[in-house]
């Protein structure tokens, strides 16, 4: 058996087995059954509805007859981890919402899901007030209905699952990368390219295990790829787009950081120092102004795009950038355009 870890930034998990030569005929949520214990056969057989769960490459249905050296992959939202969750009345923006999904525009200093000390006032405990008559968040999971998630103090949109077969397939787009997603980050520096590719494997930085690390011999890590395109230049600090093609943890902060260019007050990865501009007290004021407007890493999950599980349409959310990052924006705007201070 072969097992893909979780990726850390998606919340689902992928496995892939190879029925022995000798393994008798038997139904395919029998199979995976003996095989992932912990499991569910009504979990299962959701995944298989959902299309989630494929046979040498074809998806197949619960009662496929699995036969020797068939090739069996299958893709599922992450478990429960039996932690008692209390719903609590946090307000939270929801864009939109029906009867299988719903989208959020997260606030900075939220965090998504409990774990780690954060065992409330997280969006979790949020939903469960909001969906208390929702059975999936009735369940005692700990993360129910999440599929993907941004960082504490990153703002933006997420997209919530609001039944188990909703959950399965967006878990599906969001592992094949067929979701569509651009962040906007304020960066320091002045990019060379008006676009750019990053590229290197991420992994944990062996020094702070709570960090993450751009290994370039791709010796350690999973590989990252981060497109972004210029949206406005201030001299010192750039306004960029980025769109990934893969969602490692961090992604966008630790490549960023990785070519010198770390997000405008982010504190994990350097861009809490000044680290482009003038000597003068003046510049300095300026720089410290603008990072107590801004408390956190200047990144923002903008834009939001999937297939709806439930119609098969492509649907595609966009929002503004929070009042913190416009806020220091018109002041680079002004700073820039006549040298003052705001």
């Amino acid at each position: 058996m072969q097992e893909d870890q979780l990726e850390s930034q998606e919340l689902y998990e992928h496995y892939r087995f190879e029925a022995d030569a000798g393994q008798s005929i038997l139904r395919l949520d029998k199979f995976l059954v003996n095989k992932l214990e912990s499991t569910s056969r009504s979990r299962i057989q959701t995944a298989a509805q959902a299309g989630n769960i494929l046979v040498n490459g074809l998806a197949v249905k619960p009662n496929y007859k699995v036969k020797p050296l068939d090739t069996i992959s299958i893709v599922l939202p992450q478990p429960s981890r039996q932690l008692k969750l209390i719903p609590e009345d946090i307000p939270i923006e929801i864009v939109y919402e029906d009867e299988s999904l719903l989208v959020v525009n997260k606030q900075p200093g939220m965090v998504v899901h409990p774990g780690h000390g954060n065992y409330s006032g997280t969006l979790i405990n949020a939903l469960m007030f909001h969906l208390k008559d929702n059975p999936l968040f009735q369940t005692g999971e700990e993360r129910p209905g999440l599929v993907h998630r941004i960082d504490k103090d990153t703002s933006g949109l997420l997209v919530v699952a609001k039944n188990e077969l909703a959950m399965n397939k967006l878990a599906s787009q969001f592992f094949n990368k067929t979701s569509k997603r651009t962040y906007q980050a304020l960066v320091w520096g002045n990019l060379d390219e008006d676009e750019g590719t990053i590229e290197g494997n991420i992994g944990r930085y062996p020094k702070n295990r709570k960090k993450m690390w751009v290994f370039e011999d791709g010796s350690e890590g999973k590989h990252a790829i981060t497109h972004y395109k210029i949206l406005e230049r201030f001299d010192y600090v750039n306004l960029v787009e980025c769109r990934l093609e893969t969602g490692r943890t961090h992604q966008i902060r630790v490549h960023f950081q990785y070519i010198k260019h770390p997000i405008f007050n982010d504190m994990e990865y350097g861009g809490d120092q000044i680290l482009r501009g003038t000597v003068f007290t003046k510049y300095k004021q300026f720089i410290q102004n603008c990072f107590q407007i801004l408390p956190r890493q200047a990144l923002h999950a903008k834009t939001l795009g999937f297939v709806h599980p439930l119609t098969g349409k492509e649907i595609t959310f966009d929002t503004d950038l929070p009042n913190d990052m416009q806020s220091v924006l018109e002041k680079w705007r002004r700073y820039t355009g006549g040298r003052e201070d705001g």
